[in-house]
Parts: structure tokens; sequence; C-alpha cells
């Protein structure tokens, strides 16, 4: 048996998210629909993040294990000749096979894009926010910085979910401007369900005062999710890199 390292990046537009699902179409679903055309048989891969629906990837990392003989550059070559074009495989390895695509990952970044300006950009439909006020980049980026450190993350985490550890370290937060997008930025060890957005929601209330600046700290602590910001959509929300060690 043998252990691959298949690396993707996906438009999540159209699809549910990673996870299969019945009677939904996932990045999961169509990528082992692929590989059972390609080897003749189904195989179970194992992603990095569940990303929810409408989610892209910049860098989705996954692993199979398989006795299949073909070499990573042919498996390759052979999912980007039948995948949709909204997902691409950058890269395909052979690793340990003790490797996990989940649970080896020492930290992911998320990115969230926002289109900060008094018209809509039709090419970046579901694949940013559009926010028409005014954002203070440099005080939100002050106001992002509350976030780092290791914390129980509770008020930002959406409820139903079945996690219990609700504590996180997050290691790095930015928010910049590149002219019209705005671009916030996470790294952490292990995100909640919808903690980016949550985080991204309540920075964007932050900026429009619905939120006092300096409050971040005091959500954490109060551990209640109706203390934090709204849930912000998911069009702008990439994984945007997966590390391992």
């Amino acid at each position: 048996m043998r252990n691959i390292l298949i690396t993707l990046m996906f438009d999540g537009a159209d699809f549910h998210g990673w996870q299969v699902q019945d009677n939904a179409v996932t990045i999961q679903q169509t990528l082992q629909n692929t590989i059972e055309k390609i080897l003749g048989k189904r195989e179970n891969i194992i992603g990095c993040s569940r990303t929810d629906s409408g989610v892209h990837a910049n860098m989705f990392c996954c692993n199979m294990r398989t006795d299949s003989d073909i070499s990573p550059e042919k498996l390759k070559k052979a999912l980007n000749a039948l995948l949709p074009s909204s997902i691409s495989v950058k890269n395909c390895g052979e690793v340990p096979y003790s490797f996990h695509a989940r649970y080896d990952c020492t930290s992911k970044e998320y990115k969230y894009l926002i289109l900060n300006s008094d018209y809509r950009n039709p090419f970046l439909f579901k694949r940013a926010l559009y926010y028409p006020y005014y954002i203070d980049t440099d005080m939100l980026n002050s106001e992002a910085q509350d976030f780092i450190g290791t914390h129980d993350f509770s008020a930002f985490c959406a409820a139903g979910s079945s996690v219990e550890d609700k504590i996180r370290t997050v290691k790095n937060a930015s928010v910049i401007r590149n002219n019209e997008i705005i671009e916030v930025t996470f790294e952490a060890d292990g995100f909640l369900y919808n903690m980016v957005r949550i985080m991204v929601g309540t920075l964007l209330d932050i900026n429009r005062g619905k939120i006092v600046p300096g409050s971040i700290p005091q959500i954490i602590e109060s551990k209640d999710r109706n203390q934090a910001g709204a849930t912000a959509a998911p069009e702008g929300l990439y994984l945007n890199r997966v590390n391992y060690d």
C-alpha cells in the first residue's frame, strides 16, 4: 500500500463544501468519482479540512492510501484532464503511509476577501464579499491583533458544533488594503465551525460602530456567541495555506 498526497485548489462557488453529502455535489465526492474513473476502483480520500458550501481554496491537501501502482505525475495529469475546470490539482506526491492530511497539519491560514467599493464587480461575484461602506484597515488591523494567542473561542463558534474543546491558538492576524480589495488573514493551529467568518463579521461590525472598538478581549472572555458579530458570508473565504512539519 502507498500513500499519495494530493494538493488541490478550487473555486467552491458551485460546491456544497468538501465532505461527501447525500443529494449534494461536493469537492470530495467529485474527486473520488474522478479517481474511480482513473483507477477503476473507489478510494477513500482524507481531507485536511471541512470547508463549507461556497468556500474556496488556494491550497487544500488530501491523502489517498491505495495499492495502485500509478505514478504521482500520471495521476496528476489524469486528474487535471478529467476534473471540472473549477478544481485543479497542483501536485501529487508519495508520503509516508502514516501521513494524515488532517491530523498532521500544524496550522492553516485562511484569507477573506472583501470588495470595498461603491459598485459591484461582476467578476468577483461569489468570490469576494461586496461591502460598500468604507473600511478603516488601520483600525481593523489593530483590532485583529487581539485575536492572537491561545484562547477559548466559544464566542466565535457557530451554534450546533459538536466540538467540546474550543481552545485554539491564533498565530497571525492582519487586515490590509490592496486598492479596493481588503484582505483579512488569520493563521491558527485549528479553527472552529465558522470561526473565521465570525471573526471577520465582528471586525466589520466594529468598523460600522455596531461593536465598540477594543471589545474583542471581552468578547473572547465572555465565551458567548451572542456577544460577537454577524457571520460573514462564505463567498469571500479561502483556505490559503496548509502547513505541515
